[in-house]
């Protein structure tokens, strides 16, 4: 079990994250909370925590700063802020230590677990490639380009003309944000802003609407589905469609094919 450390000043706003992820990820996470950055830095260490989900406006250390501090000393953790403060200045500096997503308050549950979900992978990942550099060095803070206005509908044609070309490959953020020239963090909050969802989720649900297509062939297998839709792990894919869908990649093909048999 892996832990999630959760940090925010504000006591309701802590409460109602740890109890979300208590409810959609129990046996997964080990939730450790902290009310400010430098208590966060401290358990994050003391507690041997994997995940951290920050705030960034918090008393004494803020939340970006706890963030730096937990990558120099964990590479491979994965860092997650939560805050209502939509700051491009906030998302240029979360470049630098590689933040997952930078989600703003109020998260819905969607959002919130499918980056959780992301996480707990990126780790899974991370411990199998033990020996290997699984971060890269921090991308520039600066953003070369800015999505205007009138630029709203080319962002979005590109965007989703690049996933749809992709994801069958090994995709992230990060490679869409650099085809683009963004900041990963200032992308994934125009993401939002366009998308109504996060980069993570859209890309979770496109790939398991492309896998419902695929399942219809009785002739492909299920492993064969889940490398074609960009998840090589199928034990990944399945939690995943499960999720989404509400039923495993076996059971929505035999749900599937007896409805159109019956039809």
């Amino acid at each position: 079990m892996y832990k999630i450390l959760v940090a925010d000043d504000e006591p309701i706003e802590r409460m109602v994250v740890i109890k979300k992820i208590r409810k959609y990820f129990e046996g997964q996470l080990e939730v450790v909370s902290a009310v400010n950055g430098r208590e966060a830095i401290e358990k994050f260490n003391s507690e041997g925590c994997q995940i951290a989900l920050l705030d960034i406006n918090m008393p004494g250390i803020n939340g970006l700063e706890a963030a730096k501090c937990i990558r120099k000393d964990h590479k491979d953790s994965v860092i997650i802020f939560l805050t209502a403060y939509d700051d491009f200045n906030y998302a240029r500096t979360a470049i630098t230590v590689k933040a997952l997503d930078y989600l703003l308050k109020p998260a819905d549950d969607k959002d919130l677990n499918g980056c959780i979900y992301e996480a707990i992978h990126q780790i899974d990942t991370y411990l199998s490639r033990q020996g290997e550099s699984s971060l890269e060095e921090p991308f520039e803070e600066e953003s070369k380009l800015l999505v205007e206005e009138e630029n709203t509908n080319t962002f979005c044609a590109i965007v989703t003309e690049y996933i749809q070309n992709h994801y069958a490959q090994e995709l992230s953020l990060q490679d869409v944000a650099g085809i683009l020239g963004y900041s990963e963090a200032y992308f994934s909050r125009v993401f939002k802003q366009h998308f109504q969802q996060t980069f993570i989720v859209y890309l979770q649900e496109y790939r398991v609407e492309k896998a419902k297509e695929l399942l219809l062939d009785v002739s492909v297998n299920i492993k064969d589905v889940s490398n074609s839709v960009g998840y090589p792990d199928s034990n990944y894919f399945a939690k995943i469609f499960k999720k989404s869908v509400g039923m495993t990649p076996k059971e929505y093909r035999q749900k599937t094919l007896h409805t159109m048999l019956q039809s």
